[in-house]
């Protein structure tokens, strides 16, 4: 039977299961051999992370030609312009690729959200914003490319869902099998 984790990674865990450069890896955190990483979060990002031992399915959450969708929450430095977030659902030139169009709109602060560890450097003079991002592709430190571009740098990334998976229900660190899914 194919096997299917959600984990909530928090930050500064690695998305490989050794651990590196005085980083925990996905070792530290889930005990289950023989499962892998369906796509990687940065070192700096948090949220869900999908593992499974079924490379069909790990293939059909990677391939960019699948356009599965990827919703971020991103605090973001300022209070974006309407037409910064025009260029985010238009694409981005980040000067070595165009991004796809992706769905954005401003959110409070989502509720029940666990505080950072280290907390995000907290400037008065600078206020803060979040958005939800939707994109239909995941390359290296898109979503932090995308907003610095728009004159936002992110200052904190959590993904809350891949396709139809989400956070909810899971604690920084914590991970849960999904049985019946794939």
């Amino acid at each position: 039977m194919r096997r299917l984790i959600l984990f909530n990674k928090p930050y500064g865990v690695l998305s490989q299961f050794t651990p590196a450069d005085g980083h925990p890896g996905l070792a530290d955190y889930i005990p289950v051999p023989g499962v892998y990483a369906a796509g990687r979060l940065d070192r700096d990002s948090e949220g869900l992370l999908i593992l499974t031992d079924d490379g069909r399915l790990q293939h059909a959450l990677t391939d960019p030609r699948r356009h599965k969708p990827k919703t971020y929450w991103v605090q973001v430095e300022g209070v974006p312009s309407a037409q910064a977030l025009a260029q985010l659902r238009q694409g981005v030139d980040l000067g070595d690729y165009v991004t796809r169009p992706a769905k954005v709109r401003r959110i409070p602060e989502p509720t029940g959200l666990w505080p950072r560890d280290p907390p995000i450097r907290y400037r008065k003079s600078i206020p803060t914003s979040w958005l939800e991002i939707t994109l239909t592709e995941g390359k290296n430190r898109q979503v932090r490319r995308m907003t610095a571009r728009v004159g936002h740098p992110t200052l904190r990334l959590i993904r809350w869902a891949i396709d139809r998976w989400t956070l909810a229900g899971l604690a920084p660190g914590e991970w849960k099998e999904v049985r019946g899914e794939g």
